[in-house]
């Protein structure tokens, strides 16, 4: 998996980043959760403002309520890919499907990634053309 860094959004001790892979994937370093497991990780809203135009997770997000989404998504393990991320004990990274925004409201974005189905209305966050 090649990944190409698209953002970072760091406050005090946390630096939760995100990339886009060379699958049609984006590769999300977030913090860990107790109790949740290795699928799980913890972002903080202002890092949904680096997705691709007209992309969108196609994975459930989980509003905490204080300014940040749970996502699930697969455990990425290969030290090769995380090796140049420098990834912090205290996160851990996951790759979730790269979806296509489709809102009937603006037909002027155009999606760039992989079909979705069953998107949850809080995956409708989106990158827009700029």
């Amino acid at each position: 998996m090649h990944v190409r860094f698209l953002g970072i959004s760091t406050v005090n001790d946390g630096s939760p980043t995100l990339y886009a892979t060379d699958r049609n994937t984006y590769l999300v370093q977030g913090w860990k959760i107790d109790g949740r497991g290795r699928t799980h990780v913890e972002i903080p809203y202002p890092l949904l403002s680096f997705l691709e135009p007209g992309t969108c997770f196609s994975t459930r997000l989980e509003d905490t309520g204080k300014g940040t989404f749970v996502l699930v998504g697969v455990p990425v393990d290969d030290p090769e890919v995380l090796a140049p991320l420098a990834v912090p004990d205290h996160e851990q990274c996951v790759e979730v499907p790269m979806g296509v925004e489709l809102r009937p409201d603006n037909p002027d974005i155009v999606g760039v990634g992989v079909g979705t189905t069953g998107q949850s209305a809080s995956a409708a966050i989106v990158g827009r053309r700029g």
